[in-house]
């Protein structure tokens, strides 16, 4: 089993938890994405994270 996806259970707890303010929320839900592709793609799982919930903060203050 690849230990990237071990990362992923966590990052999605985190992403469920969060229900603050949309720019909160999208980064939580990127970071899971992000997690989620780097893991699959066989990337850094917290590199996929950090990327994907700088991106889903971005998102989520532009929806709101």
């Amino acid at each position: 089993m690849n230990p990237n996806f071990l990362w992923l259970p966590l990052i999605a707890a985190g992403a469920l938890a969060l229900s603050g303010c949309s720019t909160v929320r999208g980064a939580g839900i990127g970071a899971a994405v992000g997690a989620g592709a780097a893991a699959v793609t066989d990337h850094d799982v917290k590199d996929g994270a950090v990327i994907g919930a700088g991106v889903g903060a971005v998102a989520g203050t532009v929806a709101d």
